[in-house]
């Protein structure tokens, strides 16, 4: 078949016209089943397309492509190289393209540049260059350095088909309780939004086209406010509360992707209590979608809710409710209802386009709204340039990802995000002494001094700890650290006995801001890292390299402080023991 063949049988491909002609082209052609489809946005997993996804308990690739005509998919879990997401990428493609129009498939992802594993938030860097969290790169203040992380990033995901990045996440991190900081750029707003702008355009480019990874901003309208600091995944996380009424405060990120160009939003789980606003889970929420996006923002992008509002599911077994918060009891045909009242385009995380139908056979909704939602969706595919080819090179996907000048970048971030908070004269320590080290391979260590066995016999240790949170019941909500910032008794103790024994450095990785008093009270140096290799770290311990980390949030004194403070409003701890912006020079 020529491609003037191809081009009369499908007219939408025809790139000699608008995309707003081609998408109606293509809309024209749809039944009202392919139309489905497309609202939903689920996950997948590398592998046999033939193969269901255990963990999540989702359908093959198959039947979601070719039964339920779904073509938006968040990539799920690491891979070993740039070519095996590629070959599969590609063999997703091929599938789709067999379906009766050949509409191909966009591949989103969480962020996967880092050191944190969350099969709810994040993924492991695998064979991709990697970096310090978002909180590091806030931590570096250098908005040239997040730009150029984002166009680093955004030439490894387009090398093996990853075409929508479900970030950046630009809530404040306002509760420092709560277990979602880490992909955050700290609790100030202006920086926050100055480097979220970075972010979008490091990653979309100087204009959107088919090199562009789209930007699905979240969580929309602010998502730091919670109750206690829980996370609503969870049912006890449920509320956003504003004692301080700063509602308005945590839009100012949004407002700054905004006009830096973002192409979509993903409203988060939460539901504001005490507001002007409809009291129920913002993805449901005609007030804040369409009031507050659509109509006094002027958003007309891609709105994707965040993953499983509708349906109840198991995860690694385990049964978890739909984040339904406020309307739990509400059947799932009507919470669908409710999500496309308020504004919304896509489902995220669910695969349920039969309820959909069911809703436009009774007429609760009709083919107009669905063509609303259908034309943005359809618009991000053409603009991304997806029609005209979907495919990777997988040759080149292995030379791209993980490239060593890509790598090189990363683990300078990484040193560069590196924050000293305290320092008695032990840092920057000469390289050749005796050395005490936990949480660090000696083989690392040994390129930095003699590794001993025991604080006795060395001149100096390094012990590096994660911060502290709380156990809960399930896997699922032991991957988001709530819960008490203080250290268990334990492990202060042990810190202190090897103090005492010998000038100590302690390292935290600080997902939240951790209570550290104690360990200050006792150790030599202490730093803190949001995502650092052993070696980049000794290099900054040992003077290889220069410190420059600067504190994105407060560190707060105590836990009573923490309760005392109100969630909405930034730098709220009364008298903390370090503020935003501290960190000392080596």
């Amino acid at each position: 078949m020529t491609n003037t063949d191809v081009i009369t049988a499908r007219p939408w491909l025809d790139t000699s016209l608008a995309i707003d002609e081609r998408v109606q082209l293509l809309l024209d052609e749809m039944t009202i089943v392919e139309k489905a489809g497309l609202f939903f946005h689920t996950m997948i997993a590398i592998g046999d397309l033939d193969e269901a996804n255990p963990i999540f308990g989702t359908p093959s690739a198959r039947e979601f492509v070719e039964v339920k005509n779904m073509t938006h998919f968040n990539l799920l879990g690491a891979a070993t190289t740039g070519r095996e997401i590629a070959a599969w990428q590609n063999e997703l493609q091929r599938l789709a393209a067999s379906t009766r129009l050949g509409i191909p498939v966009t591949l989103s992802t969480d962020p996967r540049h880092s050191f944190s594993e969350n099969p709810g938030a994040s993924i492991l860097a695998g064979p991709f260059s990697q970096w310090p969290e978002t909180l590091g790169l806030a931590a570096t203040r250098d908005p040239e350095l997040v730009e150029r992380f984002a166009d680093i990033a955004r030439q490894e995901y387009t090398a093996v088909g990853l075409r929508v990045a479900l970030h950046p996440q630009v809530d404040l991190a306002t509760e420092p309780r709560w277990a979602r900081q880490t992909a955050t750029f700290g609790e100030d707003p202006e920086l926050t939004g100055i480097l979220g702008a970075a972010y979008i355009r490091g990653f979309q480019g100087d204009s959107f086209g088919p090199g562009s990874v789209s930007t699905m901003t979240k969580h929309f309208p602010g998502g730091g406010p919670q109750l206690d600091g829980e996370d609503p995944h969870f049912p006890y996380g449920r509320e956003q509360v504003y004692p301080g009424d700063e509602f308005e405060l945590h839009l100012k990120p949004f407002e700054d992707a905004l006009a830096a160009g973002t192409r979509q939003m993903m409203p988060y789980y939460g539901m504001p209590v005490g507001t002007e606003y409809e009291e129920v889970g913002f993805g449901f929420n005609r007030s804040v979608i369409t009031g507050l996006l659509r109509e006094r923002f002027g958003f007309d992008g891609v709105v994707c809710t965040d993953w499983g509002l509708i349906n109840d599911a198991e995860i690694f077994g385990q049964p978890f409710p739909a984040r339904a918060w406020g309307v739990e009891d509400l059947t799932p045909r009507e919470r669908m209802l409710k999500v496309l009242d308020a504004g919304v385009d896509q489902f995220g995380g669910e695969d349920c386009p039969e309820l959909l139908l069911e809703l436009l056979a009774d007429g609760s909704v009709s083919e107009e709204r669905l063509d609303v939602s259908a034309r943005r969706i359809l618009r991000e595919k053409f603009e991304l340039g997806l029609f005209e080819d979907p495919f990777v090179d997988e040759d080149a996907a292995d030379e791209i990802v993980g490239r060593a000048e890509f790598r090189a970048a990363g683990e300078a971030a990484q040193r560069a995000s590196v924050t000293v908070l305290t320092n008695d004269g032990a840092l920057p320590f000469a390289t050749g002494l005796k050395l005490y080290v936990e949480g660090i391979d000696a083989e690392v260590a040994a390129a930095y001094g003699e590794v001993v066995a025991t604080p006795d016999e060395a001149d100096l240790a390094v012990i590096r700890l994660q911060a502290p949170f709380e156990q809960r019941d399930t896997t699922f909500e032991n991957f988001f650290h709530a819960g008490s910032l203080e250290f268990p008794d334990e492990v202060l103790d042990h810190v202190r006995a090897i103090a005492g024994a010998v000038p100590t450095v302690v390292d935290v990785l600080a997902d939240r801001p951790p209570i550290l008093q104690p360990i200050t009270d006792a150790a030599a140096a202490v730093t803190v890292n949001w995502g650092v290799s052993a070696a980049a770290l000794l290099d900054v311990l040992s003077g290889v390299a220069s410190a420059q980390g600067r504190l994105p949030f407060d560190l707060p004194r105590s836990m009573a402080a923490v309760v005392a403070s109100r969630p909405d409003v930034p730098f709220d701890t009364a008298d903390p023991l370090f503020r935003f912006g501290h960190g000392l020079t080596l």
